[in-house]
C-alpha cells in the first residue's frame, strides 16, 4: 500500500504526524512525505520535516493523504500542488483530506458533488468548490475520506486502516499508541466551548478567514 503525504510549506504538523503515526505502523503501508525539492518544509511553528519524495519522482498511490494548515492557502493557488493533488487523486484507490486540506482537495476539483468536511472556521467555503459542507468529524464520501480540524486526523486515520485492513488492525494501532482522548475541560467545538471563547476565536481568527477565503475565492476562479 503506497501512501503518499502531501508536505507544503506551512502545513499544519498534527494535521501531517497524527495520521502518520497511524498509517506508518499498518502492515504492508510504504509512507511517502512529498514536497517541491529534497530541502526540508517548515510548518507553520517552524517544525521541519524531511520529504522522501518530490512532485517529479513520486509514484503513483494508494492513499493520497493532504494534511491542512495556514499554508493551504498559497497551496490551493499554487498550479503545481493543485495539478499534482488532482493526478495523484484520480489515480489512487482512496483519498484523505485533514483540516483545511480539504480546500487544496476542492482547488483540485476533486470535491464536486461531494460531502467533505475541514475545519468548522473554514467549512462554509468548501462549498466555493461545489461541496456539500458536513459537520461530521468524520465525513466519508465513497472513496474520500475528510477529517474535520487537527486532531480528528488520527482519528480518521484509525478508520482508514480499519477499512483497509480490517478493524482489528487500527484497534492494535490504536492500544499500540494508546490512544484514549480525555479533554481536561470541555469545548473543541463551537458547539461545545463556551460562548465568549467562540468569540474571542472568531475575532482572532477573522483576519486569516479574510485571506483564506480571498483565496478561496481565486481558486475556483482559476478552475476549468
Amino acid at each position: 500500500m503506497q501512501v503518499n503525504i502531501v508536505l507544503f510549506e506551512g502545513l499544519t504538523q498534527l494535521d501531517m504526524t497524527g495520521p502518520y503515526e497511524v498509517l506508518a505502523a499498518a502492515p504492508g503501508f510504504t509512507v511517502d512525505l512529498v514536497a517541491k525539492t529534497r530541502e526540508p518544509v517548515r510548518s507553520d511553528r517552524g517544525l521541519a520535516f524531511v520529504p522522501t519524495r518530490t512532485l517529479d519522482d513520486a509514484p503513483p498511490c494508494d492513499l493520497l493523504v493532504v494534511p491542512g494548515g495556514p499554508g493551504t492557502d498559497a497551496a490551493l493557488l499554487d498550479p503545481d500542488w493543485v495539478a499534482f493533488t488532482r493526478r495523484q487523486a484520480l489515480a489512487a484507490r482512496h483519498v484523505f483530506g485533514i483540516c483545511t486540506g480539504s480546500l487544496l482537495l476542492g482547488a483540485a476539483g476533486l470535491l464536486k458533488g461531494r460531502r467533505a468536511s475541514t475545519h468548522w472556521r473554514a467549512r462554509e467555503l468548501l462549498a466555493a468548490f461545489g461541496a456539500t459542507p458536513s459537520d461530521e468529524r468524520l465525513c466519508v464520501d465513497g472513496n474520500f475520506y475528510t477529517a474535520g480540524g487537527v486532531t480528528s486526523g488520527i482519528d480518521m486515520a484509525l478508520k482508514v486502516v480499519a477499512d483497509l485492513c480490517g478493524l482489528e488492525t487500527a484497534q492494535l494501532i490504536q492500544l499500540q499508541i494508546e490512544y484514549d482522548p480525555k479533554p481536561p475541560f470541555p469545548g473543541g467545538t463551537p458547539h461545545t466551548s463556551e460562548p465568549a471563547i467562540v468569540q474571542r476565536y472568531l475575532a482572532r481568527s477573522a483576519e486569516r478567514h479574510a485571506r483564506r477565503a480571498a483565496a478561496v475565492q481565486r481558486a475556483t476562479a482559476a478552475m476549468p
